[in-house]
């Protein structure tokens, strides 16, 4: 069930479970219902942020990209499943949220998938390489970056599910992605 969403500024980092080959073995390895996140700054979802699938049929080219519920990898997985959290923030954080995930895009070639780091996460360790992210540490670095939350409030390693504990979030839905878009912003 979708709740309305005030007009207060908010972001909204949204947890999903495409169905594809590594989000499966990501689940079976973590045994998380989501493992995936994205940002957005539009309650309508149309347009997400998040570090992913260059194309959805490549799954090993990856770096920054913009998603939409109604296109790429989440219609080709038309039954994605995806937890929406609104997570207020001031005007000011908005705003410089918003120019810096514009900015990202439009340089998105600089910024690469974090292979290595997604992968000594499975061991407990932490690799970080300037400009190169997966996705929910890049979800941690734009929430951390403009103080929307503490840069303790999570350990070095952040998987998508942790992002449920951030302070102050809700939980505005739970259930089908493109389900969700087309209550919003029917075509």
């Amino acid at each position: 069930m979708i709740r309305t969403v005030s007009g207060d500024p908010a972001v909204f980092v949204v947890l999903t479970q495409t169905g594809t080959i590594l989000s499966q073995i990501l689940r079976v390895v973590t045994g998380d219902a989501y493992n995936h996140a994205s940002i957005s700054v539009d309650g309508s979802l149309r347009t997400l942020y998040s570090f992913g699938r260059r194309h959805p049929y490549n799954p090993v080219w990856g770096g920054f990209v913009q998603e939409s519920p109604l296109s790429g990898t989440f219609a080709r997985f038309a039954d994605t499943r995806a937890k929406v959290l609104r997570v207020p923030v001031t005007q000011q954080q908005y705003e410089q949220i918003k120019q810096h995930l514009e900015q990202m895009y439009r340089h998105r070639q600089r910024y690469h998938y974090n292979y290595l780091g997604l992968l000594l996460a499975f061991f407990h360790l932490a690799y970080q390489k300037e400009d190169c992210f997966y996705c929910s540490e890049f979800v941690k670095d734009v929430l951390v970056r403009y103080e929307v939350t503490e840069k303790d409030a999570f350990g070095k390693i952040v998987k998508p599910m942790e992002l449920m504990e951030l302070s102050g979030s809700r939980e505005i839905y739970s259930g089908i992605l493109s389900e969700y878009a087309a209550s919003v912003c029917p075509q």
